[in-house]
């Protein structure tokens, strides 16, 4: 390789890309439509409480998925609180502690145990063995959480519920669009919760939903996300708000219009990456299964700093400064976070692969706002990096003041 340590950014002085290059930066569809159905909405005056376009939306929804019940709500945490509450979890639930904070956060929020389970290495998801020892008397529910869209080992967690009496829902904000053995993910469990949040593939805005085949399930929830009420007077359980907007609805039907042309643009980036990061030593590039559906919408790499000769956080620093933000994914564990840092301090001894994975993966930059050019010199910034990673080390680490 002819270009030398000197050209990169952090040591050269300018940065590779003017703008930076985020890592869920949103999509957009067509506009035009999308304008056109806001200025409908304005026309009609109905801006939420269950309107025509979110009806519409959570119809889309269920067809695409295949599933009797879709139920739209503001965003995927309030959706979990109301669906986990819906179910009766209560005492401790098991999840990964590998995943996003609001999986914990809507547990605990209702006063309801996350009791943390390490996850298989090879997946990044629950490891069914892990779940059977965690089980404890006070233990009614396991979340699965679809990691990257690649699912769970549903099988085998869903034996386990079944034997143990457990309730299982899957936390499934990855995993819009994707499919397991043929079947579209929302349609195992009890229910599966989506985001539609803005840094998603597909969003609405803000915004998430429930998928579920359980007709008594759907009907409760939408009394729940709507403060109870069945009428205009009549209130008959206990509920929030957690209504979608018809706005929020309305990017929704106009994403569902381009989603197989994001997801186009997914793989292929997806692809060329796979090209770029190619036998770069230290550096594992996770793989999807091209068998089943797949939104592609995350490009995650694993770190290994013995190989690599630099560890993830160092490549991090790297890559900002040139102003691609990759991110640190999930990092640091849930455990690892408040409240549960100070309930449980010894956590990590349980979770030693949740541990390693947190010091390991990081996300790339990817979706519609990206190409093959950008992820073409986001590669070489990569593979530079590591190839020069004694001396790149040397730089950004400088020996303590007072030593040789």
């Amino acid at each position: 390789m002819k270009t030398t340590i000197e050209d990169l950014a952090i040591l050269a002085g300018a940065s590779a890309f003017a703008m930076p290059l985020h890592v869920g930066r949103p999509n957009i569809g067509d506009r035009t439509r999308l304008f056109e159905r806001i200025n409908d909405l304005l026309d009609r005056r109905w801006l939420t409480n269950y309107g025509p376009f979110v009806q519409e939306f959570e119809q889309r929804l269920a067809e695409f998925l295949g599933v009797r019940h879709c139920v739209a709500m503001c965003n995927a945490t309030v959706a979990l609180e109301i669906v986990t509450r819906a179910l009766g979890f209560q005492g401790e639930v098991i999840v990964p502690s590998f995943t996003f904070i609001a999986t914990a956060h809507a547990l605990q929020w209702q006063e309801i145990t996350p009791v943390f389970c390490d996850v298989d290495p090879s997946t990044h998801n629950l490891d069914p063995a892990k779940v059977e020892a965690m089980i404890t008397p006070h233990t009614t529910g396991i979340i699965g959480v679809h990691v990257w869209g690649r699912p769970c080992n549903i099988e085998a967690l869903s034996e386990i519920a079944a034997r143990r009496g457990l309730k299982l829902i899957f936390d499934a904000a990855h995993a819009f669009g994707n499919s397991y053995k043929g079947r579209m993910i929302g349609n195992f469990g009890a229910a599966e919760v989506f985001s539609f949040h803005a840094t998603k593939f597909f969003n609405t805005f803000e915004g998430g939903a429930v998928a579920t085949n359980d007709d008594d399930l759907a009907a409760k929830m939408r009394l729940m996300k709507n403060f109870g009420f069945a009428g205009h007077d009549t209130v008959i359980h206990v509920g929030t708000n957690g209504k979608m907007s018809e706005i929020s609805a309305a990017m929704g039907l106009t994403g569902l219009e381009s989603l197989d042309e994001v997801i186009a643009v997914n793989r292929r980036n997806h692809q060329a990456y796979s090209v770029g990061l190619q036998d770069i030593p230290g550096l594992q590039l996770l793989a999807y299964n091209d068998n089943e559906r797949c939104n592609y919408q995350y490009v995650i790499i694993e770190v290994n700093q013995k190989a690599a000769g630099i560890d993830r956080d160092e490549l991090v620093r790297v890559l900002h400064a040139e102003n691609v933000l990759a991110r640190r994914y999930f990092y640091p564990g849930c455990h690892e976070m408040e409240p549960y840092r100070s309930h449980f301090p010894h956590a990590g001894l349980l979770l030693p692969e949740t541990e390693q994975l947190t010091k390991r993966v990081m996300s790339l930059p990817t979706g519609t706002a990206v190409g093959p050019h950008e992820i073409d010199t986001v590669c070489a910034i990569i593979r530079l990096a590591v190839t020069h990673s004694q001396e790149l080390h040397r730089r950004l680490i400088p020996e303590p003041k007072g030593q040789p």
